[in-house]
């Protein structure tokens, strides 16, 4: 077993308070986004196995069938599938869409052949995977996913009484479900910016109104969420892209899975995140990146489709363990809320696994009876085949690769 020292990233978005409060650690006023797990090399956890530390990923390119086993190997390459994280939400992070498998792989191939650098901030495909994800809500958290079914994203839109906004809410009546979601959002974003800009501010100060005068209202919490948005960012046109989609709050223990071409965007709270190993974005609003609205509409999935939260359930596997059941094979993540009563858990070694902590104490016991003890916000990286039991008092996180 080996503990993992990880990395904070520290994007504008972050909340300054929630990874510290994990850790129990002072705020340093600063944001803190992001608590990567795995291999990505943009920011590897490191392992100290005697000789200082290494990048997982450098230990893994190092011998790939030891660490992640054949089955891992054979199945998706000599490299961890997925990328664990801690994600930490103070503002809204841009509302973005995901290619699926064979849209990455054609839009990475082009953007090499016309020789596009690796970091220009122009370019889409970053690398040739899909990027499914799950996140998994440790507190209160408030997001955006997948399209409203038309009509009751013209409701909303109409209620704020800006008649700007008119032409879009009767083309959402009146064309079929695909084609008016499409026609809208690509109208909103080819929008001129500059125009658009006061018509979303009287938009916002409209939902805010209509937040606070109507709290119990059916979309009182989207209003509110859409205000606080365009509060992050005044007159950005995804304020009004936000619309056309569904509002979803999770409670602890909630979780969302976002495939292929879903729209989405976390708006403000602390969650578990795992996610196929890809850095494929593109972005639809809520940022000063670029936005390729042609390629994005290409790769966006134009149907209404309800946010589908997730709750774990008892898979047929080891006792206690709860499984958050996505249907993708990259990962898989799940809970176990350990009882310090109970017998310790073992954990399934056919696979490479991260351990994470995220309240009390666990104890992750080797083979040989070599103990490691995590506290939240504390992981462990076991290699295929380590066998290891958990026990302790903690809630620890579980993510594997589904073979």
């Amino acid at each position: 077993m080996d503990r993992l020292v990880t990395t904070v990233r520290p994007y504008a978005w972050g909340s300054t308070t929630a990874i510290p409060g994990l850790l129990g650690t002072e705020p340093t006023g600063e944001p803190q986004a992001e608590m990567w797990m795995g291999a990505h090399p943009g920011a590897p956890s490191r392992v100290d196995r005697g000789d200082g530390p290494v990048p997982l990923d450098a230990l893994i390119d190092a011998d790939p069938r030891g660490e992640l086993g054949d089955a891992v190997v054979d199945r998706f390459g000599p490299r961890l599938p997925f990328l664990l994280k801690i994600l930490a939400a103070g503002t809204p992070l841009s509302v973005q869409v995901h290619p699926d498998l064979d849209q990455a792989r054609a839009g990475y191939a082009d953007e090499q052949a016309r020789g596009i650098p690796a970091d220009a901030p122009d370019r889409n495909y970053r690398d040739p995977n899909h990027k499914p994800e799950l996140i998994c809500a440790l507190g209160p958290f408030n997001g955006l996913c997948g399209f409203r079914p038309p009509a009751e994203a013209a409701d909303l839109i109409e209620r704020l009484d800006i008649g700007e906004l008119k032409p879009w809410a009767d083309l959402l009546r009146a064309r079929p479900h695909g084609d008016a979601l499409r026609e809208v959002l690509a109208a909103i974003l080819t929008a001129d910016r500059d125009t658009l800009a006061p018509v979303v501010t009287r938009a916002a100060r409209a939902a805010a109104r209509l937040a606070a005068d109507e709290p119990d209202a059916p979309h009182a919490a989207a209003y509110a969420a859409y205000a606080r948005a365009a509060e992050a960012f005044p007159g950005d046109p995804g304020v009004i892209a936000g619309m056309l989609l569904n509002h979803v709050t999770l409670q602890p223990g909630d979780a969302l899975y976002l495939g292929a071409g879903i729209p989405h965007a976390y708006f403000d709270g602390l969650g578990v995140e795992i996610m196929a190993n890809s850095d494929n974005v593109l972005r639809c609003g809520l940022t000063p990146k670029h936005i390729d609205v042609p390629e994005l509409l290409r790769v966006v999935r134009f149907e209404p489709t309800a946010p589908g939260v997730l709750r774990p359930s008892a898979p047929d596997g080891p006792a206690g363990e709860q499984l958050y059941d996505a249907p993708i094979d990259e990962f898989r993540l799940s809970r176990h809320d350990l009882d310090p009563a109970a017998a310790p858990r073992a954990l399934d070694h056919r696979t490479p696994q991260i351990v994470l902590c995220v309240a009390g104490h666990a104890t992750l016991t080797a083979a040989d009876g070599t103990p490691l003890t995590l506290g939240p916000g504390e992981s462990a990286y076991l290699r295929a085949g380590e066998h290891a039991t958990a026990a302790g008092d903690g809630t620890v996180f579980r993510a594997t690769v589904r073979v």
